[in-house]
């Protein structure tokens, strides 16, 4: 099921081209249905209430905007980064990905913006359903 068409992605300050969003798409989209407990999936988005169904859209752009941003979209490609790189006598190095403790630092395959927008949705409720 597709819940935005790039036209709808463009109203919702999509940034991506034609191509990028469409190469995106798939991978944003299984993220949020994940994120969301496949809400969308056993409910229609056009029959839900437009607060709740704004907000998925707006993540879902979130979401495509920050694949096209890295220009990746698994957690292995976000970072592979290398850590410094010369071209000539120009040097640039990255901020280290250790923190203070010693630990690896990675990027997340889910910005954050999305959960700023799937918050108060009732989207990211984990608890147990009653039947």
């Amino acid at each position: 099921m597709s819940y935005l068409s790039f036209e709808d992605y463009q109203k919702l300050d999509g940034r991506a081209s034609e191509e990028k969003f469409n190469h995106f798409y798939m991978k944003a989209e299984a993220l949020l249905e994940n994120i969301t407990n496949n809400f969308y999936i056993r409910n229609d988005i056009t029959a839900d209430v437009e607060f709740r169904s704004s907000r998925f859209k707006k993540a879902l752009v979130a979401q495509i905007n920050y694949f096209t941003e890295m220009d990746a979209d698994t957690f292995e490609s976000l970072n592979k980064m290398p850590q410094s790189f010369q071209i000539g006598s120009t040097s640039i190095s990255n901020g280290t990905r250790y923190n203070s403790s010693g630990a690896n630092e990675s990027k997340s395959l889910v910005p954050d913006d999305v959960f700023v927008f799937l918050e108060g949705t009732g989207l990211l409720y984990r608890g147990v359903r009653s039947c």
